[in-house]
C-alpha cells in the first residue's frame, strides 16, 4: 500500500516513501546529536563539516528557525556515506547505554553516602570489602566532618567530596573501564589537603 504525503496529500511511490522514511529517520539522528552535552557529543563520531551546524542549532531556540536550522543540519547529514551515519548510530546507542550505567552508579553512589552517614565505620567496613583499594582514612575523615558539618548547619563541603571520592570508586567500574577518574581522585585528594597546604605555608 503506497503512503500519502502528510503535508502535500500527494500519493507516495515506493521509492518516494523510502526516500522519506529515510530523510525522517536522518532528521531525528540529528536532533539527537542536537539534544548532547558537549561531553557527549565528544564521544560521538561526528564529521568535523557538521560540528558547526550542530552548534548552531543548539544556540537556536526560536522553535520556527530552530526546526529550520535542523532540517538544514539533516541535509548535509544526507551527503555523508551511510557508513558515517552508522557509526554514529552506533556511538549513540552506546551513548545510551553509558548514560543508564552512569545514571544507575549515580543513585548506588548516593545510597552509600547515606549508609556512611548514617552507620559510619560499620558502613566503611563493608565499602572497604567491596572497593579495598578505597583511602579508608580519607572517608573516615570526611564522613566525621560531614556529619559534623550537619551537625551545626555548616555548608555541607565534606558530604560533597564524599559523593566525589565514591563516584571515582564506582564509576570505573560501572562502565568496564580502568582509572576513569583518576583526575578526579587526584583533585579529591588535593581539595582534603588544603588545610594540610595551608599548614605548611605557616611554618
Amino acid at each position: 500500500m503506497r503512503g500519502r504525503d502528510e503535508e502535500t496529500g500527494e500519493f507516495l511511490d515506493i521509492s518516494r516513501s523510502q526516500n522519506r522514511r529515510d530523510a525522517l529517520d536522518v532528521l531525528a539522528l540529528g536532533e539527537k546529536l542536537v539534544s548532547l552535552t558537549p561531553a557527549q557529543l565528544a564521544r560521538v563520531p561526528v564529521p568535523e563539516d557538521l560540528l558547526p551546524h550542530i552548534a548552531e542549532a543548539k544556540r537556536i531556540t526560536a522553535h520556527i528557525a530552530h526546526k529550520r536550522q535542523l532540517a538544514f543540519l539533516a541535509k548535509h547529514m544526507r551527503r555523508e556515506d551511510d557508513a558515517v551515519l552508522d557509526a554514529i548510530r552506533d556511538a549513540l546507542d552506546a551513548n545510551s547505554e553509558t548514560s543508564r550505567r552512569e545514571v544507575a552508579t549515580m543513585h548506588r553512589v548516593e545510597d552509600w553516602r547515606e549508609r556512611l552517614m548514617k552507620d559510619g565505620d560499620k558502613a566503611l567496613g563493608l565499602l572497604l570489602a567491596e572497593y579495598p583499594h578505597a583511602d579508608r582514612q580519607q572517608l573516615r575523615t570526611l564522613v566525621r566532618n560531614a556529619q559534623a558539618d550537619r551537625a551545626k548547619n555548616k555548608p555541607p563541603r565534606a558530604y560533597r567530596e564524599i559523593y566525589q571520592v565514591l563516584r571515582g570508586l564506582m564509576l570505573p567500574a560501572a562502565l568496564g573501564l580502568e582509572d576513569l577518574n583518576a583526575a578526579d581522585a587526584a583533585a579529591d585528594a588535593d581539595a582534603d589537603g588544603d588545610t594540610d597546604g595551608d599548614d605548611r605555608a605557616d611554618d
